[in-house]
This record gives structure tokens, sequence and C-alpha cells, in this order.
């Protein structure tokens, strides 16, 4: 970023990088390091890292102005100073070029760079105790992570491979021994006449990792990593509860409530990761048209195509978090394949994408996919993935990550990134002055037609132009009425005008698959086997918001004459600080009747904190089945709430 900047520049810059701007004046008007400010620090750190802006007001949301800091080097001793105190922060993450001033408007401003925290620092918390000092961000807020995710950063933090733990209780008999027989006959094909080939069972699976022994407390027996490659789906979940593996097939390259094929461990095969894998892979490339090759007289049967699968689906087993609570999903369509495991990369996606760099959760099992051929070394499956589909001019597979609960997920696309019926429809909307645009513009214009949205990540991710020209090229198309925008911050999408009331219906695979999941009946016999922690689907899987319903976010969406009406069923209670929890409840039952409203609305109404409000009201209130929630995520930023009767009743 350069070290001059216009104000108009940062709705711009928010959009390209995690950004926090804080007034930072202090009592006396000469700058002070503000008291959230390691609040933020510790959120971006334990995230994608970010920027902060002390002397920048941001008030109201995406408006700035610059206030400036009149004592900077003030501020920065106090954060280097800090930056050294156990007792402030656990960690630092700063270099000295990482907190420089800068001129926004002509007013010296400070700008602080927070990295991505690599693993072995994580959780960056406050004060010296990590439960309850971890801040996480949440959709451009700082909030304070649950014991469950610290403890799982301190797991990441401390293991470098999660499946090398010896399980106590667990033997032989928990495996399944024909899924060891299919691995073995695998081995001495892959590796004929090997002297591991013709070992008894017990010595070969300890050979290949499966088994070990626990040196410090002396006691033998099978691995995380042996029981989730060949053990029963039902014993898997006495040693991890939400374990679970999902393949489905879906007829049509669109939004659909059906499955044509669908796996899932219901007691009609092991359920344990290898056959998940062998059945998997035949599935994903049991229709796939292999061109006629020749070498040395044998004809390939194995493509780029067949590789790439390969090894998106051995990364997808192999860097799961199987302690998380979503599941592995793998979907097939016509137009695209979908890939997702639980758990955050623990490296960057940039990282994985550019190659060389490999920190495996589950090392273990990737050891024994590779001594079955499968799987890759030294990062660089991902760059294969990448290049394999580019030699196909397909577009450019997506990888990316979602937080709440934590995943990850690539998408494969089978579609040319320029289709010619795409342009033909920008063509008939735009006429000639789609021509006229820059290449950057008609690109941003070609994502949001085949996609159904586009976002500054995506642009950037097919474009070289610097992350602020993408920023004023998205706003100028706005401004020219070429593309709706929603959202703010990173959190920002767009939407060609004549698609917008379709955008529910885009390929974005957490919806997707939530639409195709919950319609889903589960039978008898897969109920039984299914962990009662997941349920028929996965926790973060639930119900969409009607199409037709409206849906309300901000003060500002309402119309006056709703603000009326709602301001008048909120007046009762709105100036109370005490009421019953009954009563507060009918209340925002009679506000959310027939409507959708989100967590700001609510607060605002009946000016309560809106996190206590979710806690104390909302949530009870979804449990008991009185509001129907938009997002299954109860930190979704798009969150609303509707009355549950009526949202039975066919709206």
């Amino acid at each position: 970023m350069d070290d001059l900047i216009d104000i108009s520049e940062l709705a711009g810059l928010a959009e390209a990088y995690d950004l926090e701007c804080k007034a930072a004046q202090g009592r006396d008007g000469r700058g002070e390091v503000p008291e959230d400010f390691w609040k933020s620090y510790s959120a971006m750190a334990n995230a994608d890292g970010g920027i902060i802006l002390l002397g920048v007001q941001e008030k109201p949301r995406g408006e700035f102005k610059a206030l400036g800091i009149t004592d900077v080097e003030r501020l920065r001793k106090a954060i280097w100073d800090n930056l050294h105190n156990r007792k402030q922060i656990s960690i630092n993450l700063l270099s000295e070029q990482a907190i420089q001033p800068i001129k926004v408007d002509g007013k010296t401003v400070l700008r602080i760079e927070v990295p991505r925290a690599p693993r072995q620092a994580k959780p960056v918390h406050l004060g010296s105790n990590p439960l309850g000092g971890t801040y996480l961000r949440r959709y451009e807020g700082d909030y304070p992570a649950d014991d469950e995710s610290v403890r799982r950063m301190l797991a990441e933090r401390v293991e470098d491979s999660r499946d090398e733990r010896i399980l106590k209780g667990f033997d032989f008999g928990d495996l399944d021994m024909d899924t060891v027989s299919a691995y073995r006959n695998r081995f001495s094909a892959v590796k004929p006449g090997h002297v591991w080939a013709d070992l008894p069972v017990p010595e070969f699976l300890e050979r290949i990792g499966a088994v070990g022994k626990n040196r410090e407390e002396g006691y033998s027996g099978i691995r995380l990593a042996g029981l989730l490659m060949f053990g029963r789906a039902e014993v898997i979940r006495d040693a991890l509860p939400h374990y679970m593996v999902d393949y489905q097939e879906r007829p049509e390259a669109k939004a659909e409530k059906r499955w044509v094929d669908r796996l899932v461990p219901d007691g009609s095969w092991s359920g344990n990761i290898y056959d998940f894998f062998r059945k998997v892979y035949q599935k994903l490339t049991a229709d796939l048209k292999i061109q006629f090759q020749l070498k040395d007289g044998q004809r390939i049967e194995d493509t780029p195509v067949h590789e790439a699968l390969r090894e998106a689906l051995v990364n997808t087993l192999i860097h799961a978090d199987f302690s998380g609570r979503a599941s592995v999903l793998v979907v097939k369509r016509p137009d695209m394949f979908g890939f997702r495991n639980p758990g955050l990369m623990r490296i960057s996606p940039e990282m994985a994408i550019q190659g060389g760099t490999s920190d495996c959760r589950n090392r273990r099992l990737q050891t024994m996919f590779q001594l079955v051929g499968y799987g890759d070394h030294a990062g660089s499956g991902i760059p294969k993935i990448y290049s394999n589909w580019a030699n196909r001019h397909w577009r450019r597979p997506v990888l990316y990550e979602v937080r709440e609960p934590e995943q990850t997920l690539m998408e494969l696309r089978m579609t040319s990134l320029v289709p010619e019926e795409v342009i033909a429809e920008l063509e008939a909307h735009l006429g000639d002055r789609f021509h006229s645009l820059t290449d950057t513009e008609r690109m941003a214009l070609i994502i949001a037609s085949s996609e159904r949205v586009v976002s500054h990540a995506r642009l950037h991710e097919v474009c070289t132009d610097h992350p602020a020209d993408i920023s004023k090229v998205l706003a100028g198309l706005v401004r020219e009425g070429l593309l709706l925008s929603d959202g703010a911050g990173r959190g920002m999408e767009y939407f060609l005008p004549w698609q917008k009331a379709r955008e529910d219906a885009l390929f974005d695979l957490r919806v997707e698959i939530a639409n195709a999941v919950k319609a889903v009946a589960i039978s008898p016999g897969l109920a039984a086997v299914i962990s009662p922690q997941l349920g028929p689907i996965s926790p973060e899987l639930g119900p969409m918001p009607p199409e037709l319903t409206p849906q309300y976010l901000d003060w500002e969406d309402l119309s006056p004459e709703l603000q009326i009406e709602l301001s008048e069923i909120a007046a009762p209670i709105r100036p109370k600080r005490r009421v019953a929890p009954e009563e507060l409840q009918n209340v925002v039952f009679a506000l959310c009747t027939g409507r959708f409203l989100g967590r700001r609305v609510l607060s605002y109404l009946l000016e309560r904190d809106p996190d206590d409000l979710r806690k104390r009201v909302l949530t009870p209130m979804v449990q008991a089945k009185r509001l129907i929630p938009a997002f299954a995520s109860t930190s979704n930023p798009k969150q609303a709430y509707m009355s549950a009767e009526v949202a039975d009743s066919g709206k």
C-alpha cells in the first residue's frame, strides 16, 4: 500500500484486506492505543491477518474519516512495549516495517499490518490464559473464542500429526479385515516383491504405521490413523464422536433438493477412510470421457483429470480434522466436483496453491496413502490439481475456508471460464457497451454471469491487477449500473442487475449442499448409525430463507412505514432495562412475524446488545422452535429470524 492514500480508497482496501479502523484519539487528543486494539490484534492473527489503522474513524460502517494522530511516535512505542509484555499479549508477530505512519487525506495515521499467525503460535491471546483471552475474527468484528475452538488451536499447535495418538481400549477386533486385505493387495500391486508384503497382519500394520507403541508409558496399540483407515464406522465414532463421511451425486447443474446416488456409513460397508476413498474415486471417475492414448503399446486409462480428482479426494481426507463438527463431504454434478473437509488449512490457501510447503494434519494417513500410490509429497498436490485443470481450459479451481464451523472447501468446475453462452447473454443485455469495457471490467461481468456472483477475492484470482485497482473497477461498475453490490468490506459481493433475484441459486458449495442434504429423508437403518451429535445432517447445514420472504438486516433496509410499525411493537419494553424473558420473547415473536429480521435491526428496536440478545433470547427461541433462522450458522453475518408459525404456514 502507498504511503499516501485518499480516504475514498479505504472502502476499496476493506474489500482487499481485513481492515479495522480505530479513532485512537486518547483523552488528551494526542493519540492513545485503544483498549480493544489487542482484541483486534489477537483476532486477526488467529484468522488471516489484516490491517489496523489508528487515527481513522469508521462511522457508520463503510464510511471513513481521517482524524490523524498528533504524537504518532508515542503510539508506536506503546505498541512495541506491550508486544514484548506477555501479560498483555502472548506473542509478538510484528516486524519494524509492520508499524508505520502513513498519510491519509493529509493527516498522519498509524498503519499496523498483522500477519496470519503460524499454527505453532496459535492461539494468540491476551494475558496469560488462552481460555477467555483468545479472540476470533467474525465478519469484521472481534469476538471471544469459545473453549472448544481454543482447545482445537492448542491441539493443532502441539500435535504435528493429529492421527499419531495410540488408542487405549481398541484392538484388532475393531478393524475391518476385508479393508486390510484390500489395502495389502493394492500394496503388493504397487510394490511387487516388497519385504513387507508377506508379513503377518499385525507386523504389516505396524510397518505402515497403523499400529504403534507409546514408549513413554510402555503400551502398544492401534493408532488413530489405523482406526480411521481400517476401522468400522461405529468403532471410529467411539474415538471421534463427530466422524462422518458423505458422498452425493446430483443429476443436474443447479440447486437440487435430491440426489441420485449417496454413500454414507449406513452399515452396508465398513465406513472407514480407505473404503470411502476406493468407492468414491470409482464413482467420481465412472463416466469421465477418457481420450484414447497409447504408451508402449498399452492404452493409458489415467488422465490429468483422474489425477486431479485423486489428489483432491486424498487431500480432503488427510487434511481433515475429524474432531471437528463438519463432515467430510464430496459432491459430484455434471458441471463440477466439490470437496469439503472439517478443519481450516494449516497454511494459507495462497501458500497451498503456490506449492512447496506442506503441513499435513494427518501424516500417518498421508503415508499410508502414499505407500499404495495415492497422494503426493512436499506440497505439490494442490498445484498439480490447478495445473491439470488449467490444461483442460476449465475455470480455475476455488479453494477457500469457512470459519463457522471450521471447514475447507474446493470446487472443481468443468466449464470454460468464458463460455460462449455467457458472452451471448452479456451482449444481449449490454450490446456494444460490453466490448467497450476494459479486460478486467469484462472479466468481472463474465464471472458474475457464469457464477452468479463476483467478489474482490474471486476477481483477483483471475487477473493481475493491484487489489486497490480491482476495488476501483468493481466500484465503477456499480456506479455505471452494471453490477449491484451487497455486504460490506471483505464480505462485499456483486451481482448482475438482471440476476439479483436469483442470487440464492448460485453454486456455493455450502449453500448447495445444505439445500440438498436437508431434503434427504434418512432411512431408519441409517439414522441408527449416525451419531447423535451429527443427526441426519451436519450441524452447519440447515434451512435457507425462502426466496420471497422479506429479509431486513439493517434499519435502513426498512421502509418508513415498517419502521413506525415495528417501533410501536417494541415501544412497551424498549425503555425497560429489566424485562421478564417471556415478555421479551413475545415481543421478538411479534416483530419477526411475516418477515426475517437481522440481529442489528432487533437490537436497535429493543435497545439491547446484539450478542446478549442472541445468547439470551434468539438462540433459546430457535431451540424452542419459536423462531426460524435464515442460516444454520449462528455467526453468519446475514443471519435473520422469522416467527416459526408463519414460516411453517407456507410463506
